[in-house]
């Protein structure tokens, strides 16, 4: 609901979606998605393929920012 106050209980229920879910999740990520995950990436000493989707980069986008500490 727009609008609606952070404490009521429909309060972003909805505005966080499985990334497997997405309509949009089959295409390829995003040049935004691909420099953020870069960056993660070698902070967190890993390699990252570049031709994952973006439902692919928004899961290693959310494990890397974990191990990172980076989106705390």
């Amino acid at each position: 609901m727009l609008g609606a106050k952070a404490d009521s209980p429909e309060a972003g229920d909805s505005a966080v979606k499985d990334p497997a879910d997405w309509v949009t999740g089959d295409e390829p990520m995003t040049a935004s998605q691909r420099s953020y995950l870069d960056t993660l990436a070698r902070e967190a000493g890993e390699e990252i393929p570049a031709d994952i989707t973006k439902a692919e980069a928004s899961e290693h986008i959310d494990r890397l920012q974990s191990k990172t500490g980076r989106g705390q």
